[in-house]
């Protein structure tokens, strides 16, 4: 190995170390939450039983929408609505992720 191939892959190799670990945080501030749908799907119609309609679409595209949603349901005087909206309220309510959607989880 000549003297100047050694620098060019040492160079290289620094760059591309940088470069994954730029690419290491970036996955790691926006990395997307998972909301399980079962767990969704039952408070839609536990809210729906209630007579109180919830787009479950909107509930992960929309953190304000969600926790609208989430407190009214925790207003209510239903225990099952009430622990059920108190389980999905940690996947809305994390303020490191509060600009990333919520995903879904089938």
């Amino acid at each position: 190995m000549n003297s100047l191939q050694a620098p060019a892959s040492a160079t290289a190799s620094a760059a591309l170390a940088a470069s994954l670990e730029a690419s290491d945080e970036f996955h790691q501030a926006a990395s997307p939450r998972y909301c399980p749908t079962g767990l969704l799907a039952s408070f839609a119609l536990l809210m729906a039983g209630r007579g109180r309609c919830v787009n479950t679409d909107m509930m992960l595209g929309d953190r304000e929408y969600a926790m609208w949603q989430l407190a009214c349901a925790r207003a209510t005087d239903d225990a099952e609505l009430a622990l059920v909206a108190a389980r999905l309220f940690a996947y809305f309510d994390d303020p490191q992720h509060s600009g990333v959607a919520v995903m879904g989880t089938a």
